[in-house]
């Protein structure tokens, strides 16, 4: 499940660190790849739930930052690549 899927009782109350958008970055790597998968496999109608919450992430994602554009700047994020784990394979449940 979606690190962004919250119930409605619970959002807007989340800290957003950079764990979280951290999270949110692996799982979007995750997710592309799962969809690379299924559309090399020519199983593109079984990739649509993947990406959409692809999509709901990356809007996600625009949110914090356009609302992050606002605040003075204390740290700044980055995306950091780490080249030490190796690849996923087969990670889709196919």
């Amino acid at each position: 499940m979606s690190v962004v899927f919250v119930p409605k009782r619970q959002r807007g109350k989340a800290q957003i660190n950079q764990e979280t958008i951290q999270r949110l970055l692996d799982e979007n790597e995750q997710l592309v790849r799962c969809i690379t998968e299924y559309m090399q496999k020519g199983r593109a109608t079984e990739c649509v739930q993947y990406q959409q919450i692809l999509h709901r992430n990356i809007v996600y994602l625009g949110t914090i930052a356009d609302a992050s554009s606002d605040l003075p700047s204390t740290t700044t994020i980055t995306s950091t690549k780490r080249r030490d784990r190796p690849a996923e394979v087969g990670i889709c449940p196919l």
